[in-house]
């Protein structure tokens, strides 16, 4: 077989399994429906959402997935992901089952929002959802008039997106205006979900044989005997999910700060500064997903110019107790929002602090150790060494004196000392020590 046959033969089998590779599934036999799972379990971000609007458009390419289901359990996240991740379901031809699991799971602000636009919303006992009220994202804060608008225009969405299904508006309505939340066996009475499963086999029985309408129309989902197919994030994508942490993204911002602060205090390092500037970048992506506070990134990097300055300015370790109070500061203050799943936890905060602040005792620490150490080289480290004189050594006649596995020529500080006296050195006149007996 030619170079050619073999690069076409190759090429139409990935052309023919790339639509199956991307769900990460070999087609299941027909017996029964079939089903794809994907999970989410953390906030909502670019990279959750990048991943649940893969699944439905790869879904939606074969002929063979019967019905999407989401296992979701979020405290929220990002409004433009949100509204990335419904805007995929609603335009999905195949259904989509949002199911809050497992149990003691939540479906908190955007994920309110997920669950009320699906084709069929379910939870598990103990699961909750609401709380949905609008959280400012903007560093510079939201007047009155911002927040009424950003307000209303989250509750008339969610209100079109729980009619569209047939659900209580007024309800979605609560979640944004009045930050309500419900138990699942509330949600059910009040027709914000369809169904409570205690998990994914009672709900996919429960739906066999449920109308639904998508945008091919009413369509009937086959639930019954389903394969259950579970679809997990790329590398890639977990990677980005994993970077949307703040804690991963300010130990990626310090990382940076110091990988450049070590790249310009050693010119030509080369690997600090490639380290640093990769991790910088990384930490403004993950940043773009978090609510900025410039004041905390200021006293930062104002922290930062406290520890370098503590290396040339002999302040006796006063500046490096400002760049920790300031460091600990900026870091409390660099996320602003009222979430604790947006906030930097205290246990990443204070260990950098303290290692920050420790490295930079450290130098300075041995700087002042350098300025009093003893001198090793030159005439000026004979000064204090002890020797053994060789001939007798009188004020103002030189004699020879061993030190040090050398002889020297020596003259006496004040009286004169014979041969084999054992002697220290004073001081230097040239070439010439000074010295006393000892």
């Amino acid at each position: 077989m030619t170079i050619r046959m073999r690069f076409l033969f190759y090429l139409a089998l990935l052309t023919l399994f790339t639509p199956l590779s991307v769900l990460g599934v070999v087609a299941p036999p027909d017996d029964g429906g079939k089903v794809v799972v994907a999970t989410i379990e953390g906030a909502i971000n670019p990279a959750s959402a990048d991943y649940l609007s893969g699944v439905i458009d790869n879904a939606n390419s074969l002929a063979t997935i019967d019905v999407i289901v989401i296992e979701l359990d979020t405290p929220g996240g990002l409004d433009t992901s949100m509204r990335q991740i419904v805007k995929s379901i609603q335009g999905s031809s195949v259904p989509v089952i949002v199911y809050v699991s497992p149990s003691g799971s939540r479906a908190a602000s955007a994920g309110a929002f997920i669950t009320m636009s699906a084709h069929v919303a379910a939870m598990a006992p103990g699961a909750s959802i609401g709380a949905a009220t609008p959280v400012n994202m903007a560093p510079t804060g939201m007047d009155e008039t911002m927040k009424k608008k950003v307000t209303n225009d989250a509750a008339a969405y969610i209100r079109s997106i729980a009619e569209a299904h047939g659900r209580n508006g007024e309800w979605g309505e609560k979640f944004v205006r009045k930050g309500s939340s419900l138990t699942e066996k509330e949600a059910l009475e009040n027709n914000v979900i369809d169904y409570v499963a205690d998990n994914l086999d009672e709900l996919l029985a429960k739906v066999d044989g449920v109308t639904v309408k998508t945008t091919r129309g009413e369509v009937i989902i086959k639930s019954a005997n389903a394969t259950v197919v579970r679809i997990e994030m790329t590398w890639r994508q977990r990677l980005f999910d994993t970077m949307a942490n703040p804690n991963i993204a300010y130990l990626l911002l310090m990382l940076g700060f110091y990988g450049l602060i070590f790249e310009l205090s050693n010119p030509g390092a080369i690997l600090p500064g490639v380290v640093g500037s990769i991790a910088l970048v990384l930490a403004l992506y993950s940043l773009q997903a978090l609510p900025i506070n410039y004041a905390g990134v200021l006293l930062i990097i104002m922290a930062l110019v406290m520890f370098m300055l503590e290396i040339w300015i002999p302040s006796f370790g006063l500046l490096t107790l400002g760049g920790l109070m300031a460091l600990i500061g900026g870091s409390l203050m660099l996320i602003d929002s009222p979430e604790e799943y947006m906030k930097i936890s205290l246990a990443v905060i204070i260990p950098t602090a303290l290692f920050s602040s420790g490295f930079s005792f450290f130098l300075v620490g041995a700087g002042i150790r350098a300025q009093y150490r003893r001198v090793t080289t030159g005439k000026e480290a004979m000064i204090g060494s002890r020797g053994v004189t060789q001939t007798g050594v009188a004020c103002d006649s030189p004699g020879q004196i061993l030190v040090q596995g050398e002889v020297w020529n020596a003259i006496c500080e004040s009286q004169p000392v014979g041969e084999n006296c054992n002697v220290e050195i004073t001081g230097c006149d040239g070439l010439t020590l000074i010295i006393k007996e000892i």
